[in-house]
Parts: structure tokens; sequence; C-alpha cells
């Protein structure tokens, strides 16, 4: 059996999961639009560069997809030397990226015409979560075809929820990335107001964390929201509001009023526009505590 998996994209997600694969004894062949990006993971974790996205595609029954938008994905996949153009029959694309359902839907639809099969598989959880194996996945597409995938996203994941066909998974990330946003943005206000009101920092974080608000999200955050200065990226800003504005182009189509998903927006753009976009998510704290 080739257990050479394809990946596609070296951002901060794709190189994680490089990482991950690659400690767990698999070959990985890796394409990123910015060739020097690729070769800096590769070199760091022992991956092999590809030459086009075609080519990483082509390298074994699996290929994982971890970009950073619609536009992105759409580019990656088509042409001749596009994902699609690799992934022939026996090949299982899932992908990663947080796109709109819609952009899933096209996108499974074109790997199909080259005989692969495509599975919308998004993920919730950052760098972390990859590099503990952890990520849970939230799948799109025939049940034959995730199940051919599971050996690969086993070793990213610690659950794989089959949500529905195309698009379903697409659509369940943004629900749960709705979710996500507004406790970022609710855990910003709360310790902000805490330390406004003589709490210290890391006194009323400890509480956070062991009160019924300690979700998994306040958890894996807190190093970010304590210690801003010391944690790396793992998720911009300017990404959350790319998400925000896919939650609620869905929530227009389908007719569903999401008045915090507004608010959430409002104050990302506001953070955006001050210069903090290339900042972690996290960074909406500093933004409220007037220290940007």
């Amino acid at each position: 059996m080739n257990d050479a998996v394809g990946v596609i994209g070296a951002g901060r997600m794709g190189a994680a999961m490089t990482a991950r694969l690659r400690a767990s004894g698999r070959e990985v062949v890796l394409w990123n639009r910015t060739t020097a990006r690729a070769a800096g993971v590769a070199a760091a974790t022992g991956a092999r560069v590809a030459a086009t996205a075609r080519g990483a595609a082509a390298a074994g029954p699996v290929v994982l997809i971890s970009l950073a938008d619609d536009a992105a994905c759409r580019a990656a996949y088509e042409g001749p030397d596009g994902v699609a153009a690799g992934a022939g029959p026996g090949t299982v694309v899932a992908d990663a990226s947080t796109v709109a359902p819609s952009t899933a839907v096209d996108l499974a639809e074109l790997v199909a015409a080259g005989g692969g099969a495509m599975l919308d598989t998004p993920v919730s959880g950052s760098v972390p979560v990859v590099e503990r194996g952890e990520l849970t996945v939230m799948a799109g597409g025939a049940a034959a075809d995730l199940d051919r995938a599971r050996p690969v996203l086993d070793l990213l994941a610690r659950q794989v929820f089959h949500v529905g066909g195309h698009g379903a998974g697409a659509t369940m990330k943004l629900a749960v990335n709705a979710l996500v946003h507004a406790l970022n943005h609710a855990v910003s206000e709360a310790l902000v107001l805490a330390e406004r009101s003589g709490v210290s920092r890391e006194s009323a974080y400890e509480v956070f964390a062991n009160s019924v608000a300690g979700a998994p999200f306040v958890q894996y955050k807190r190093a970010a929201f304590e210690r801003p200065e010391e944690t790396p990226v793992a998720f911009t800003l300017g990404l959350v509001g790319k998400d925000l504005d896919l939650i609620l182009d869905l929530a227009a189509r389908s007719g569903t009023s999401m008045p915090q998903a507004v608010v959430n927006r409002r104050a990302v753009a506001d953070a955006v526009a001050a210069g903090l976009g290339d900042e972690d998510m996290s960074v909406l704290a500093r933004y409220l505590r007037g220290d940007a």
C-alpha cells in the first residue's frame, strides 16, 4: 500500500498537519503556491516538495487540503496542474479549508469529473490541537469515501463526524466557528472587565478555566490570552473576519438571524482596521484593553 499523503497548503495548519503526519511515519508530498514556504516546511519535517498541486494530489490515495479561502481553493483545484487533474480514480481529497458550502459542492464536482472523490473535512482546533492529534473533523460527502480517508484523518483527529453530503461539513464548520468566534469575543470582554476592576489577568483566567465556562477553547487559548507576547500566532484575526463574512453570507442565504455574529464582525473589523489583522485572534482582548 502507498502510505504517501499529498498535502496542499503549507500555512500554519498545513505545516502542522505535515509535521504530525511525518511524526506518524507517513511520507508527505507537499505543494504550496509559494515554493519557499513549502521548502521551509519540507526542510523542517522531511516532506518532499511537489512542483505542482497536481503532483502532490497524485502522490497517494489520500490528499489533504488546507488553504486560506475560497479563491485559493479554486485556484489550486483548477487547471491542468491543479488538484482535480491529479486526483484520479482511487484518490480521496479531504479538504480541511474553511469555505462556503457552495464552494465545497463545486470542488467535489470538479474532482469527480476527473474520476476522484472529494470530501469537505474542515476541522475544529488550531495548531496546538493538530500537534496533539486531537482535531475534530466535520465531514461532508460519501460515507465510503470517508472510510477510505480515515486512516489519515485518524492521525490528526480525536473524533470524526460524518454530518451529511457534500457541503454539510463546510456548513457545520461555519456553525462551529460562529460559536468559537463568539467565545473569543466573550472571553476578551470578560477578561478586560475583570482586569479593569482590579482582578489580575492570571487570577481571572484561572477562574474562567475552572468554572462552568471553562470550555476546551478557554483551555487551549489560555497562554494566548495570559501571555500574548510569548505565544505564537495560531489563527489570525484577519481570518476570523473572513470566517464571519462566510457565516453571515450563509445566514443571509438560509434566512437565519445572527445578531451576535453581526456584533462580532463589527468588533473584528475595527480591530483589523487598527492594524491587528495578522495577530492571533486573542488580540481582540488587547484591542478592547486599549493597548493596540
